[in-house]
């Protein structure tokens, strides 16, 4: 893990990275509008389903899939995989608008070519967490510093919402964020060693929210 890949992993989680993440709260508007999540433990219980049982878990496999593929064809069926693997209309936009954001501002500060003409293969169809990996592994940075600094992204991004919804103090939120450190360290190792067949989601209730949020009367996010 060199300065340089420390430096990189730092700018493309920083909310100041252009990938439109705050417009985004994974069902948590409509959890909160239901009463689901009155307080930070619940924020905190909610950000972990995703992470364990959820999207959160999906992306970690994704991702280190896309960080090791081996050539091109292979990169490119974990990308198709990865299209398909939302269950509402709302998580897919979440997942390939950040995805097309991120391709298209990385390819173009952080040059790569191989990188640049994968992005355009997939243009309007390329999941976050794999236009991320793929950047990653074609910069030569380690897959586990990778899986942490995305997934400490995708976390704190959802606290960043409930701090807005429920709403909680930034203290809290800063809580919510620690409390989940053991949570992504045990997904980023699971990812690690799991392989694209054993992936899966058991979060219902979840795309039940995404999908009634669809039809939410007032709404601050896209998801």
């Amino acid at each position: 893990m060199t300065d340089a890949d420390l430096f990189r992993l730092i700018a493309w989680t920083s909310p100041a990275y252009p990938v439109g993440g705050f417009s985004y709260s994974h069902g948590i508007e409509m959890a909160v509008e239901e009463g689901r999540l009155p307080d930070r433990v619940a924020l905190v219980s909610y950000i972990e389903a995703v992470l364990r049982r959820g999207a959160g878990h999906v992306d970690a496999v994704l991702l280190a899939a896309a960080h090791r593929a081996p050539d091109d064809a292979a990169l490119d069926e974990v990308a198709e995989l990865a299209a398909a693997w939302r269950g509402t209309a709302e998580t897919a936009l979440e997942a390939t608008q950040q995805g097309g954001s991120f391709a298209s501002v990385t390819a173009t500060a952080w040059p790569h070519e191989r990188y640049a003409a994968f992005a355009k293969r997939h243009r309007g169809r390329l999941a976050h967490a794999v236009a991320f990996g793929a950047a990653a592994g074609m910069a030569g940075m380690p897959l586990r510093p990778s899986l942490l600094a995305y997934l400490q992204g995708f976390a704190a991004n959802l606290v960043s919402a409930g701090i807005r919804l429920v709403p909680l103090g930034q203290t809290d939120g800063q809580l919510a964020t620690a409390a989940l450190l053991p949570v992504v360290a045990e997904c980023a190792t699971l990812a690690e060693t799991a392989s694209v067949e054993e992936i899966g989601t058991a979060t219902p209730l979840l795309d039940m929210l995404s999908m009634r949020h669809e039809t939410q009367y007032t709404r601050l996010f896209r998801s």
